[in-house]
């Protein structure tokens, strides 16, 4: 039992801590742009933008 316990506090080290802190980011990360490229929130956003600048050049050239 001894055995197992010292195993256990080696694999759970800080190291092993912050490793998983960086997957669980990167999973994350990976969700978020999958998400926003399924959902066509780009395309949304791109018309936004148009329109805006379309808004802009039009009152622009008045």
């Amino acid at each position: 039992m001894k055995w197992f316990c010292e195993f256990l506090k080696n694999r759970l080290s800080e190291k092993g801590q912050g490793m998983v802190e960086y997957a669980l980011i990167l999973a994350f990360v990976v969700a978020f742009a999958v998400a926003l490229s399924s959902s066509g929130i780009t395309e949304v956003l791109g018309d936004s933008f148009n329109n805006t600048a379309g808004e802009i050049n039009e009152q622009a050239n008045q």
